[in-house]
């Protein structure tokens, strides 16, 4: 049997719009967004902090279908802490080394109703996923 890459690789959370999670034990965090709306990146030092917009987003993936029947486009733009899209997904990717030096924690925002998962990948700490970090929260 091949080793699970949950715990290994990475960790999820699919349902994580406007949700602060923790960078703690993760390299970045990849975030899936699907619906016609704006997304927002944001950052907070706490786990209830206030937030701050994070303008890092100079590219990122599009794809037309939420079924896996069109492949991933390029798209590029001035860094900007927003992602908009009419129908599809989208995909961002945001490196720990983005992050300000007083912020632990990483949010998406959506402007009204879309949908994101958030995907905590490069785990520094490798556990079974019963053991991983729980990623929002007080005890985060």
């Amino acid at each position: 049997m091949a080793l699970d890459p949950f715990g290994k690789d990475f960790n999820v959370v699919p349902i994580a719009a406007g949700t602060l999670l923790s960078m703690k034990d993760c390299a970045g965090y990849v975030f899936v967004m699907t619906g016609n709306d704006t997304f927002t990146l944001k950052t907070a030092a706490t786990q209830n902090g206030s937030t701050t917009p994070l303008a890092v987003i100079s590219d990122y993936k599009t794809c037309t279908s939420t079924s896996g029947a069109a492949a991933w486009v390029d798209v590029t733009q001035a860094a900007a802490s927003t992602v908009t899209i009419a129908s599809g997904a989208a995909k961002i990717y945001v490196d720990g080394e983005d992050m300000p030096s007083n912020a632990s924690y990483v949010e998406v925002s959506a402007a009204s109703g879309g949908l994101v998962t958030a995907i905590p990948c490069g785990l520094l700490v490798q556990r079974a996923p019963e053991n991983l970090r729980v990623l929002s929260g007080a005890s985060s």
